[in-house]
């Protein structure tokens, strides 16, 4: 039976997508991302390729650490510290990439800060989750988890419209406004795009504080004995008995080809944007921007869509969508479309990839809302956060292989519009393990 909370306290867990959505939509996708491949590192394809690597590395830590953490959280009770302890890793990862100036001679302390941020931002995600079926009746997961997420783009969009008004510079020197970044910021060593890291470290500090006065939170376990060896237990017997719950298996392998597809799509679209079609940073930002619309419109709006008709249509829509997006950006260059010629000064690439944004934004919002809330119907109510740590699991397991593969095959062609190509992999075979997932089965 879902507790019945206060709205500021439904707010207050909203508050958490508000305060680390700006590390995807800056830091991931739209700023960092594409200015590490086209400033800092050597060239932008040895830049994807190392960002493919990177991304993969911390996917596996992730990918053999989330379960255990989860089962070890539900013995213990309270998860706010896990999300503080996590907090402090987000912090730590992207305040010193300021640290990241053009054309450096070693990239690797770089990648290893950001790796530890995005660390961060996912095992807090983990213990955020497993909070949401206490907000509401199950009826409501829907329209909480697809708020949460809209509220969440719509902070992304705003962080992303300060950044390019006043922060990000381009190739000229001058942000969105035509002007110098503000505080003196040095265009020629890009200090504006530089200061990425450290906004977007202050603007989770700042807006993660109604979370933790505002979210109750489990009470402390003080009977449980052995605490670390009863989630040992717990996990193995879990993960034993999960063949025998053909939903919830196959719903987490589904999950798990679908969302890394997903990540490789955000993490990568930038940085392709930049090396395929030279684009600015700023050019990239505007592209953020509609995707982060589109995505706070359509998750508002896919909370009332899941309701009517369930999560799974929902999802099984979403993967269509990004599957034909995929093969938009894959037949889509500079000089050809498809094949077909285009002229010098055509903008047709420039339109069509903006449009692949607005459904990027709109499509993967949606999705992660539904798959978050169609997560709670699978999992065991007493071990909601064992259940997410596993869901986390789902999504890093193989979470090495889009941007492994993205990585190897931009190696091995040496083109980065065929290194897209295992992204619309990875979406079939999600789309096919999504046969055996009954959405109301828990």
């Amino acid at each position: 039976m879902a507790r019945k909370v206060s709205k500021k306290a439904i707010w207050g867990w909203m508050s958490y997508d508000w305060a680390a959505q700006p590390f995807h939509t800056l830091l991931v996708t739209f700023i960092f991302g594409p200015y590490f491949a086209s400033a800092v590192a050597s060239d932008p394809v040895s830049g994807q390729a190392t960002w493919g690597y990177m991304t993969a590395a911390a996917g596996m830590i992730l990918a053999i650490s989330a379960p255990f953490l989860g089962a070890y959280a539900d013995a213990m009770g309270p998860r706010k510290p896990w999300v503080m302890l996590f907090s402090v890793l987000f912090v730590a990862g992207s305040l010193p990439l300021w640290l990241a100036v053009p054309g450096m001679e070693s990239t690797t302390l770089i990648l290893v800060l950001f790796a530890v941020g995005l660390i961060g931002v996912e095992f807090s995600q983990i213990f955020v989750n497993a909070m949401l079926p206490e907000l509401g009746d199950k009826d409501e997961i829907g329209r909480i988890s697809g708020s949460g997420w809209g509220f969440g783009y719509a902070g992304g969009v705003i962080a992303l419209f300060i950044m390019l008004l006043f922060f990000a510079e381009n190739a000229d020197g001058v942000t969105l406004l035509g002007k110098p970044p503000i505080m003196g910021l040095d265009p020629e060593a890009r200090e504006g795009t530089r200061s990425v890291g450290p906004i977007t470290a202050l603007w989770y500090v700042i807006f993660m504080v109604p979370f933790f006065l505002w979210v109750p939170d489990t009470k402390r376990n003080m009977d449980a004995n052995n605490t670390l060896g009863k989630a040992v237990r717990d996990l193995g017997k879990t993960i034993r008995e999960l063949p025998q719950n053909v939903s919830l298996f196959a719903y987490l392998g589904s999950s798990m080809f679908y969302r890394d597809a997903l990540n490789g799509l955000y993490a990568f679209g930038g940085i392709y944007a930049v090396g395929v079609l030279g684009w600015s940073v700023v050019q990239v930002g505007i592209f953020g921007i509609i995707a982060a619309i589109t995505g706070a419109i359509f998750c508002w709006i896919g909370g009332f869509i899941e309701r009517a008709f369930g999560p799974k249509r929902v999802v099984i829509v979403c993967i269509f969508i990004l599957i034909f997006v995929c093969t938009l950006i894959v037949g889509t260059s500079r000089e050809t479309f498809f094949s077909a010629p285009l002229a010098v000064d055509s903008t047709l690439p420039d339109r069509m990839f903006m449009f692949c944004g607005a459904l990027i934004g709109g499509a993967g919002g949606i999705l992660q809302a539904s798959s978050r809330s169609m997560m709670v119907y699978q999992a065991n109510e007493e071990r909601m956060t064992e259940a997410f740590g596993l869901y986390a699991l789902s999504g890093r397991a193989t979470s090495f292989l889009a941007p492994g593969l993205i990585a190897l095959f931009t190696d091995l062609t040496q083109s980065q519009r065929l290194g897209i190509l295992p992204i619309i992999v990875l979406f079939l075979i999600g789309l096919v393990l999504l046969i055996w997932v009954d959405p109301k089965e828990g």
